[in-house]
């Protein structure tokens, strides 16, 4: 029964991940930025499927891909700086800013951290102590930092066109604190969850 279910809840997960999507798509904001923001959920798609049967992540991993996938998919209806949950977290807590942005790109060190750690303790000889920590926040930080690097060139490339892909909302320093914010999400999603990762590598997948 558990084999039977940890089989059947990533298919749950995608067939939920693609309803998002679907609904996402449906009159966004701007359509070229929902490409843009939608696009890495869909390749993160792809490469999980193609690699499901020789490389099944645990079922911790797929929940956390699942709810990064939601957090993308929203951003690109409304776009990151037009998030209603945002404002409505702005409204409360009297903030200069939608703040959705930044929630984003906590996720996008909180998960990425995660897979990044299943894939470093599973295919290289690094184990869950040590160099591991440190080396799965580079990682994170590079990823932070390429992504950062495409919203440059997008900005190059599109001018005034990519300000909703940016989200910048006026700040300079809005590309470091999105890093920060990664390195924030990679350190709070090691700490909180490596043993309960642990746990679920231990058993298998």
């Amino acid at each position: 029964m558990t084999c039977e279910r940890s089989a059947t809840e990533p298919l749950i997960l995608l067939a939920l991940t693609a309803a998002a999507l679907v609904v996402s798509g449906i009159n966004p904001h701007d359509r070229a930025t929902w490409y843009l923001e939608v696009a890495p959920a869909v390749i993160g798609a792809a490469i999980l499927i193609a690699t499901y049967r020789r490389f099944r992540l645990t079922p911790l991993l797929y929940r956390l891909i699942f709810v990064h996938a939601l957090v993308l998919i929203l951003g690109a209806h409304y776009t990151y700086a037009r998030v209603p949950v945002g404002f409505w977290v702005q409204d409360l807590f009297d903030l200069a800013r939608n703040h959705y942005d930044r929630f984003g790109h906590f996720v996008q060190g909180f998960v990425p951290a995660l897979l990044a750690r299943e894939l470093l303790v599973r295919k290289t000889p690094l184990r869950p102590a040590g160099w591991l920590f440190f080396l799965v926040v580079c990682v994170c930080l590079a990823f932070s930092a390429s992504y950062e690097l495409l919203e440059w060139g997008s900005a190059v490339l599109g001018g005034s066109a990519a300000d909703d892909f940016l989200g910048t909302q006026g700040d300079v320093w809005d590309t470091q604190w999105d890093m920060f914010m990664a390195l924030l999400g990679a350190i709070i999603g090691l700490v909180t969850l490596a043993r309960v990762h642990d746990r679920e590598l231990a058993r298998g997948v």
